[in-house]
């Protein structure tokens, strides 16, 4: 099989071949979507050799500042690092709204450093359509630290939990009763929690970390290989960034990343199954007779469930 174009330069760590690759796995031209899997072939044996860590947080708490923040203090310790920013997308353009590159400007120049905005265009869980793809991409670029930061929307930011090996939850020293403002959902995901902007409050500061301390605790279950923590850290001063790296040392240590790994991939090799079943199924379905069912729904002949399982019944010949 012929070599894909971009794929020495990339594997060069050229960095417009990369942009270039991640540009080409976006794009939903079938032609496109063929091209952009072959070249992931050709690449797959030079990826997984990052750690993979993704950060959620709620609007306002210094995501994009702390991410520029531990990417400076990796690239200048000789690490390579990639960032991937996940932005909302415009509901006119279906573009980037927040441009995260330009909130991260001394870490967009750094040599070691490469940052990737992408519209979430839609896509639930917080990341981008192939964001998974983007990851490998940047691995077989020679990026040994990928950080993915998720559109921080609300509660939904879990997807990127299933596609990193460690899982970040940022959090306000003031953000109210954490635990409410939290919620639980989100925070069974978290293997760090950390309290940004410690400095604007060090009293709140440490009293949420406490709280949230607590809070892992009752969360985790017993037998766990990892204990869940809680951080607190300053993205302005630079405090507690490396005490952040080194709680990421430490969970390297602790857990079984190849393994999880492997059950992630299981997971997306599902997700894309039932995603490609339900391309299939549609493609089969008669128009005018799910015009039809539709119809009878709509006007409360039927209910959601009758005309469902009509659509899915054989039709009498």
């Amino acid at each position: 099989m012929p070599e894909h174009p971009l794929a020495s330069p990339l594997l060069a760590g050229d960095r417009r071949a990369l942009a270039r690759a991640i540009t080409l796995t976006e794009s939903t031209r079938p032609d496109h979507e063929a091209e952009a899997q072959a070249l992931l072939s050709e690449l797959l044996p030079h990826t997984g050799r990052s750690i993979r860590v993704g950060l959620t947080g709620v609007p306002g708490v210094g995501k994009s500042t702390l991410i520029e923040a531990l990417g400076l203090h990796l690239a200048d310790g000789g690490h390579r690092v990639a960032v991937l920013a996940v932005d909302p997308s415009s509901a006119r353009t279906g573009g980037s709204i927040m441009g995260d590159k330009t909130r991260m400007p001394r870490l967009t120049v750094h040599p070691g450093a490469y940052i990737r905005p992408s519209p979430s265009r839609g896509t639930l869980g917080g990341v981008a359509r192939r964001t998974r793809e983007a990851i490998l991409l940047c691995e077989a670029a020679g990026y040994d630290v990928v950080l993915v930061e998720t559109v921080g929307v609300g509660q939904s930011e879990t997807q990127v939990a299933a596609m990193t090996d460690l899982f970040v939850l940022l959090t306000l020293p003031n953000a109210g009763d954490e635990l409410q403002g939290i919620k639980r959902g989100i925070m069974e995901l978290a293997d760090l929690c950390v309290v940004n902007k410690a400095d604007t409050d060090p009293k709140a500061a440490t009293r949420a970390q406490t709280e949230l301390t607590a809070a892992l605790r009752l969360l985790t279950p017993r037998g766990a290989p990892w204990r869940p923590r809680a951080l607190q850290a300053s993205a302005v001063t630079g405090a507690g960034i490396p005490e952040l790296w080194a709680a990421v040392g430490a969970y390297r240590e602790a857990v079984d990343i190849a393994a999880r790994r492997r059950e992630q991939t299981g997971a997306w090799f599902d997700d894309l199954l039932r995603e490609a079943a339900w391309r299939a199924f549609q493609a089969g379905l008669d128009p005018a007779r799910l015009r039809e069912l539709r119809g009878e729904v709509l006007a409360g002949r039927l209910t959601p469930v009758q005309g469902v399982g009509t659509l899915l019944s054989p039709v009498p010949t």
